[in-house]
């Protein structure tokens, strides 16, 4: 909807004054007419007694008591959920959420405590919408509390949302199984009848029946067990603060923990399958240090008793941050000394530092308590980040000087989409600036991306480099075009220092090519950041049409002299993806020499590598994936190196120790025989090593051979060995292997509707599968299979933003190849050219 404040552009003012009076004429005679509001039928036939998907706001829940059992041998579970409630307007209707859920009684409380009068309630079912209604025999007095009773059962959901079955294989081969919780978005409704949204916050007491071979934890310390009969405990725990349905969580298993207390008295558990417990000190320790960080850093106490986290054998996304209890896939959280990777390390610890700041952050209520401690009030707000005494404040920065609206600035920011780009033009000392809305892709601009780019307009806080000076510069443009004088001129000049900031330079006229050359000759001028950002902004440019491809691939033919991670990497993820593009149209020629290129780029930095693990963690992430690229590419003297650490490894049946950063790059090359195929397999059955096991997969993923890829395909699905949660990326490596993206491609539209039932249809996993077997697309054919695809699937994924999303991708990537494809075909001829 548009602001009555906006102002259209002219030229746009007749199309839209013409679409409003058709839109007028066809909406004139229903407005003349008053319709009865139409009800859906519930599941006996009856008419249910709402027909919104959002639920009514006068019924407001407070607390809910809530007693779960779970039979983790019938695979079933029971409840009573006891919710007290108040209605802000009479009502003899209660509308809440259900799905899947038997309910086989309903009751109403009037008043507190338990001793009042039970009154029965009908219950209308409207599976459809995934709710309940339940009808009293006279209104609801405003104000009153009430009780709702309500006794149900349930089986534990095969999906990874609800509260669902997990399973694990013990050292020993036996099978077995555990009951956990996964509720955000909507799945709470999945395992107790409840207001499943997120503005219906209300505190919880939790008790769990277990058997006594179990144990069960929740978002809340355990308070006291009792025994409920013969081989049945109920665990009770304690009181929850205020919280949305989403955020509730519970785990029946037989897992073991590790503990440790914070500074502050806080107890942090780390949980795991027994014969994982030993892979859980690296996040237990990073646990304690985050807590404490952040209750030093922002002066926020936790103000929970125990922060549990929990490694789930089967879990769809990567953490979840149940207040309490965070939950975690196995690779997230599990650390293995002897297999683990650098960047497993580094994963974990972004993931365990994310998740825990959901804590701290939301428990304390989404920011405004710790920004008014980052700058208490008798200080002055710099856009660094730090505060100082306003008769401290640095003459150099341009926004300091003038004083800083924070609030003005940051809506430009918050209250508008996009980015900005900016363009620089230098003309002597003089320093022109614009920004403009920053459009991807270069297809032809609408009338509403017209508007955007002539409105739109943020504060941004420039800062910058020259030739003459190393100093940060700063300036803060306000407005679309601005000027700056230098003190004198420059042979160039480097905006966006560090990369900090969140806009794409474009330099004018030669600014690129005196960065190029500047790159060229003395690269450690800037720092590493500064180099990748230029990489990252030239490549951008070449997609909306500011920068030819040829001076992009120039300016990467720095690259041979770099040895830092983050232009490295930078330039293989814009390089890597052309030649992507090329793969899946079949351009054997171009596709060859762009990746003999690449390996010509980067082979003298990939033969600097050792094979052992030594160094920082950067320098141990670059080796893994330098490694693993030249071995893919067949780059003969890393496949030799490679072939003679996994024939060693294979003799010793698996259990010599490989150095953990060239692992990967050994398994990827052991995969392409059927017998080092095999063998892979084998060890994936019996590892305990997350880490090892997503190795072995991505290698299993990138064998040449279509019988084996489909088989992992069919298998992974089926998830007897490999577990279903590992579905989708597999189904992503192999619709990125040349030769399996179209069985990736066929097998997700024979199986759309399994898949569907399976993650969930909004899920990021399906948006993730749809995406990883189809953006690399660069066809139209291609383009048409993907739409005729989805249109026919309807009401069941034709309207996903992630379908619209690749189809956008898939239209960029031809627009991009049609226009650059030659040129990169020259190109790659005149560089070979220049090698002779």
């Amino acid at each position: 909807m548009i602001s009555p404040s906006v102002k259209w552009p002219l030229a746009t003012r007749p199309l839209l004054l013409s679409t409003l009076l058709i839109l007028l004429t066809v909406a004139t005679p229903s407005s003349c007419q008053s319709r009865e509001p139409t009800f859906p039928k519930a599941s006996n036939g009856a008419p249910f007694p709402w027909n919104k998907m959002r639920l009514p706001e006068h019924i407001i829940p407070a607390h809910y008591d809530l007693m779960i059992h779970a039979n983790l041998t019938t695979l079933t579970f029971g409840g009573t959920a006891q919710i007290e409630i108040t209605a802000s307007k009479p009502t003899s209707t209660i509308i809440l959420h259900s799905h899947h859920l038997q309910v086989s009684k309903a009751t109403l409380r009037k008043g507190g405590g338990e001793r009042q009068a039970e009154e029965p309630l009908r219950v209308l079912e409207n599976p459809p919408q995934e709710q309940i209604a339940l009808l009293a025999s006279e209104p609801l007095v405003v104000g009153l509390p009430y009780t709702i009773v309500i006794d149900y059962a349930g089986n534990l959901s095969e999906s990874f949302h609800g509260f669902y079955k997990s399973t694990y294989r013990t050292k020993e081969g036996e099978v077995r199984v555990l009951a956990s919780t996964q509720f955000e978005p909507t799945a709470a409704r999945m395992a107790f009848p409840c207001f499943d949204e997120p503005a219906f916050k209300a505190s919880f007491l939790i008790k769990i029946r277990r058997e006594p071979r179990h144990l069960a934890i929740s978002n809340m310390p355990l308070v006291k067990s009792v025994t409920v009969a013969e081989g049945l405990i109920e665990d009770h725990f304690d009181v929850t603060v205020k919280m949305s349905t989403y955020l509730v969580a519970f785990i029946v298993s037989d897992f073991k923990s590790v503990s440790k207390m914070t500074k502050s008295g806080v107890k942090v558990s780390v949980y795991a399958v027994p014969d994982k417990i030993n892979q859980a000190d690296y996040a237990l320790d990073a646990a304690v240090t985050l807590l404490e960080f952040y209750e030093d850093y922002f002066n926020i106490p936790y103000p929970l008793p125990k922060q549990d986290l929990a490694a789930i054998p089967d879990f769809q996304s990567g953490a979840m941050e149940n207040w309490g209890l965070t939950t975690y896939r196995e690779s997230s959280l599990l650390f293995d000394a002897e297999k683990s990777s650098a960047s497993s390390k580094l994963g974990i610890t972004m993931t365990v530092s994310h998740e825990l700041a959901h804590q701290v952050y939301e428990l304390n209520h989404t920011f405004q308590k710790s920004i008014n401690y980052i700058c208490p009030t008798d200080d002055t707000q710099h856009m660094d980040g730090f505060c100082s005494r306003g008769e401290h404040s640095s003459s150099t920065a341009h926004w300091r000087r003038e004083g800083l609206d924070v609030k003005t600035m940051m809506n430009t920011w918050t209250l508008q989409k996009g980015f900005p780009l900016i363009t620089i033009t230098v003309r002597g000392r003089n320093v022109h600036m614009k920004q403009e809305y920053y459009v991807k892709g270069k297809k032809p601009a609408s009338e509403l991306s017209v508007f955007l780019s002539l409105r739109l307009l943020w504060h941004v806080p420039l800062t910058f480099i020259t030739s003459k000076s190393d100093a940060v510069q700063r300036f803060l443009l306000k407005t679309r075009t601005d000027v700056l004088i230098l003190p004198e001129e420059v042979e160039w000049i480097k905006f966006n220092v560090g990369m900090n900031g969140y806009y794409i330079v474009h330099y004018e006229d030669d600014g690129w090519d005196s960065l190029t050359g500047l790159l060229k000759g003395t690269h450690t001028a800037i720092s590493s950041n500064d180099r990748a950002s230029l990489i990252n902004n030239a490549f951008q440019l070449v997609s909306i049409g500011k920068l030819s491809i040829e001076k992009a691939l120039d300016l990467t033919l720095y690259l041979k002299h770099e040895t830092e991670i983050m232009p490295v990497f930078q330039g293989l993820n814009e390089l890597i993806p052309m030649y992507k593009l090329m793969e899946k149209r079949e351009m054997n020629e171009v596709e060859t020499q762009f990746k003999a290129f690449l390996i010509r780029l980067l082979r003298g930095l990939i033969d600097k590598q050792t094979w052992m693990d030594e160094g920082s963690v950067s320098e141990r992430m670059l080796r893994s994936q330098l490694l693993l690229l030249a071995c893919v590419r067949k780059y003969q003297p890393c496949v030799q190196k490679a072939e003679g650490y996994f024939r060693q490894w294979q003799e010793a049946g698996g259990n010599l120790s490989l150095p953990n950063d060239v692992t990967l790059a050994v398994f990827a090359v052991g995969a392409q025989t059927l017998e080092g195929w095999d063998f892979l397999y084998s060890k994936y059955q019996s590892s305990l090593s997350s880490t090892e096991k997503n190795q072995i997969e991505f290698a299993l993923c990138i064998s040449q051979n279509k019988e084996k890829l489909q088989w992992l395909l069919d298998q992974s699905f089926k998830g007897d060995v490999i577990k279903t949660q590992e579905f989708p990326d597999i189904l992503r490596a192999i619709g990125r292997n040349p030769v399996g993206y179209p069985l990736a491609w066929q097998f997700l539209r024979e199986n759309w509707n399994k898949l569907v039932q399976k993650f969930g249809l909004g899920s990021n996993s399906i948006a993730y599968m749809v995406t990883g077997t189809t953006n690399q697309f660069s066809t139209r054919a291609r383009l048409e299979e993907v739409k005729e695809f989805f249109s026919s699937l309807k009401e069941n994924g034709s309207q996903l933003r992630c379908v619209q999303q690749t189809i956008e991708t898939i239209e960029e990537n031809i627009r991009w190849m049609d226009k650059n494809f030659d040129k990169i075909k020259a190109w790659l001829q005149n560089e070979q050219l220049n090698l002779l």
